[in-house]
C-alpha cells in the first residue's frame, strides 16, 4: 500500500489536474479548507508537505476519500477476489441517479461494481461533445419508480441501465429508431426520449399515461450539456 508521502504526491497530482482543467484554483481550495493560499501554493509546488489533518481537510473539501488516491491496480492486487483479465471484462460502476451526471465517480459514490464484456462495449460508437470526452465513459444507474412508469414497458421495475456518456448527441443512434437518453433534470437523472425544439428540450415518455416534460435550455448551456448519455443497455430484474 502507498505510504503517506506517496499519498500526498497522488493528491498533489489530482489537485493540479483539476486546476489544469479549470475546475479548481488555489484560491478556491484555500477558501474551502481555511488554509492560506500561500500554504496551498507551497504544497502544490513541492515546497512543503501536509499533516494528516491537512490532508483530511483537503479530501473533505474536494469530496474525495483516500481510495481516490490509490491506483486501481494497487487496490485490485489486495482484493480478496482477483479481477478478471482486462482484455475480457470491464468493471462498470453502479451509481445513483443523483451521481450519474458527475464527470468522474468517487469511490464513496459506488453502489456496486458490475462486469461487461469488453467486446460488447467496444462495438458502441461514441459521439461526444468536446467537454464530454474527458468523462468516465460508461456507468450503470438504477432507475427510479417514476422513470420505470414513464418508460414502461421498455424499462421495467428494478431495472438498471448502462449509460454511454460519450454519446450525448441528439442524432438518433440507429436510423429510424428512437434513442433513449439519460437526462439531467436539476439534481436528478431521468430516462426519456428527447429532441430539441428551439430553446427547449422535449422529454418524451414511452407510456401513454405519462406526460411529456419540457426543459428550457439555459443560455450558457447546449441541449447536449443536459444529456447525460445514451441508454445503451437495459438490465431487467428477475
Amino acid at each position: 500500500m502507498l505510504g503517506f508521502l506517496e499519498l500526498q504526491e497522488q493528491l498533489r497530482r489530482l489537485l493540479r489536474s483539476r486546476i489544469d482543467q479549470g475546475e479548481l484554483t488555489g484560491m478556491m481550495l484555500a477558501e474551502k479548507t481555511g488554509f492560506r493560499q500561500a500554504h496551498i501554493s507551497n504544497f502544490l509546488n513541492h515546497k512543503r508537505g501536509l499533516s494528516f489533518d491537512a490532508v483530511d481537510r483537503i479530501l473533505a473539501a474536494e469530496d474525495l476519500s483516500v481510495l481516490d488516491l490509490v491506483p486501481a491496480d494497487d487496490i485490485n492486487s489486495r482484493a480478496s477476489i482477483p479481477p478478471p483479465p482486462e482484455d475480457e471484462y470491464a468493471n462498470i460502476l453502479l451509481v445513483s441517479p443523483q451521481r450519474a451526471f458527475q464527470p468522474q465517480v468517487h469511490a464513496r459514490e459506488v453502489l456496486e461494481v458490475l462486469k461487461f464484456k469488453q467486446t460488447f462495449l467496444r462495438r458502441m460508437k461514441a459521439e461526444p461533445s468536446r467537454q464530454r470526452a474527458t468523462w468516465l465513459r460508461f456507468v450503470m444507474m438504477k432507475t427510479s419508480r417514476a422513470c420505470t412508469e414513464a418508460m414502461s414497458p421498455r424499462v421495467g421495475p428494478g431495472c438498471t441501465v448502462l449509460l454511454d456518456r460519450h454519446y450525448n448527441s441528439l442524432t438518433a443512434y440507429r436510423k429510424g429508431e428512437k434513442t433513449m437518453y439519460a437526462i439531467r433534470v436539476g439534481g436528478d437523472t431521468i430516462v426519456r426520449y428527447a429532441h430539441r425544439d428551439d430553446d427547449m428540450l422535449v422529454l418524451e415518455p414511452e407510456s401513454r399515461d405519462a406526460r411529456t416534460r419540457i426543459l428550457h435550455i439555459p443560455s450558457d448551456l447546449t441541449a447536449e450539456d443536459l444529456i447525460v448519455g445514451r441508454v445503451a443497455y437495459v438490465s431487467m430484474e428477475t
